[in-house]
């Protein structure tokens, strides 16, 4: 009989303990070892000990329920032998909802749960080993990235170096043919000199009588007319205005015609003074449009304003080109070059009715159905927390929106071993985000999340 007594109080002790101690972590249990007197973990209160788990509330912190749902600001502790421990408020303890996965929550209630955690933590442990795998081969892909980066960028460094070069060399050319042309402006303009008789006259000893007397005979019939006095002669001081019937009369001598012979003795001196008329400027076959000097002086400036048109083109185009090479080598591809491979590429993706373009250091757009285009951004920084800086980008000064501000895009590196676009978002009003992957992004550290492997 004494045995049976001493047999029954063991059990029942035994189940008092196991009711106290239920929703408490290993690292707690510290604080509920069996005493006549128990502390509130926040030290607001002492209670005698049978209170603790008792299904009524007595310490502020909760603290006194661990394994009840009798706080408001308990928490219950699921050990979840084989997968992640977790805590869940008290207020789901017994509530016939199964949030423990080893079904330790519902201890005291009509429902049935499933101890899952065995079949949880073989994904978990699955998914882990995964992106491990997925780790080790973004950063092999990685460290060639970084080699083919460091080649790169030396690359561009030369030819940066080739540019600059060829810059000095247009430069002396550049000065030698401005030289040229100044030389050869300077003798068509004597040469024209030469060939004139004050302003605009021609000098006797380079024209002969008869080859002006030819231009001034269009219609080759041995004589010049009035029309083609009016034709080619003009006033001095007053070049545009055409002359008139009785003016073109006068210079041939009160007749409407003249002949070689009348025009060397009247009309000739006429022109050759040039004090009041003279040949029309650029009249075709005219004497000084003829003349062998001219011809070449006027070839030879022109061929030199062409040499010079040419080497200053060049000149510019590598003055660009220098200028866009050291805007790309300015921007910062990480402590590697790791990212320099990015420049000059662009990724895409569709998302409803919207494509999306990723151009890494230049640009984000976004492109409807119906062909609009937008811009979501312009390459602004690297906006990573300090221990990982090139995690994020910000692509600034967009598009402006119908309620002001301009559009920004936020773009989030990612590990994996291929490179692209994966999500694109507006998560609020012409704010964007996007998910980029690439295995740049790999970081040689990958903390596991914890998942107990006591089995």
């Amino acid at each position: 009989m004494h045995l049976l007594l001493i047999v029954a109080a063991f059990l029942c002790s035994g189940t008092v303990e196991a009711r106290k101690v239920r929703g408490i972590s290993s690292s707690y249990k510290r604080f509920y070892r069996e005493r006549k007197s128990f502390l509130c973990i926040d030290g607001s209160k002492m209670i005698p000990f049978e209170q603790v788990n008792d299904d009524y509330c007595d310490c502020a912190d909760g603290s006194d329920e661990p394994g009840t749902s009798a706080c408001p600001r308990g928490r219950f502790y699921c050990t979840n032998l084989g997968f992640r421990p977790h805590y869940i408020p008290s207020s789901r303890v017994n509530d016939g909802v199964c949030d423990c996965c080893d079904a330790s929550d519902e201890y005291n209630s009509h429902t049935r749960c499933q101890n899952t955690c065995w079949n949880l933590g073989q994904k978990e442990r699955a998914y882990v080993e995964g992106q491990m795998r997925t780790l080790d081969e973004g950063l092999r892909l990685k460290q060639r990235l970084i080699e083919e980066g460091v080649l790169l960028w030396r690359e561009k460094q030369a030819q940066l170096r080739e540019l600059q070069q060829a810059a000095e060399d247009l430069q002396v050319k550049l000065e030698e043919h401005r030289r040229r042309k100044h030389e050869a402006d300077q003798l068509k303009e004597q040469t024209i000199k030469s060939l004139e008789v004050g302003k605009d006259g021609f000098r006797p000893q380079n024209t002969s009588v008869t080859s002006l007397f030819q231009l001034l005979d269009n219609n080759k019939d041995g004589s010049i007319s009035v029309d083609e006095v009016k034709a080619k002669v003009v006033l001095v001081h007053d070049e545009k205005r055409v002359l008139s019937e009785d003016e073109a009369l006068v210079l041939l001598g009160g007749g409407r015609e003249m002949d070689l012979t009348k025009f060397r003795h009247t009309l000739w001196d006429i022109l050759t003074r040039g004090d009041n008329v003279k040949i029309k400027d650029g009249a075709p076959g005219g004497p000084a449009n003829e003349d062998p000097h001219l011809k070449e002086a006027d070839r030879a400036a022109e061929w030199e304003a062409t040499s010079l048109r040419k080497v200053e083109e060049a000149y510019e185009t590598v003055n660009m080109e220098i200028s866009d090479l050291q805007k790309k080598l300015d921007i910062d591809y990480g402590t590697d070059w790791e990212f320099l491979f990015l420049s000059g590429q662009c990724y895409k993706l569709q998302v409803y009715e919207y494509n999306y373009t990723l151009c890494p250091f230049n640009q984000v757009t976004q492109k409807s159905t119906t062909g609009t285009e937008v811009s979501l951004g312009m390459w602004g920084m690297w906006a990573g927390p300090p221990k990982n800086h090139y995690s994020q980008m910000v692509y600034e000064n967009g598009e402006p929106c119908w309620q002001g501000g301009s559009r920004t895009t936020t773009v989030t590196l990612t590990c994996g071993t291929e490179t692209g676009l994966r999500s694109a978002k507006e998560p609020s009003k012409c704010q964007y985000i996007m998910d980029f992957q690439t295995p740049v992004a790999c970081q040689p550290v990958l903390k596991q999340r914890g998942v107990h492997s006591e089995l």
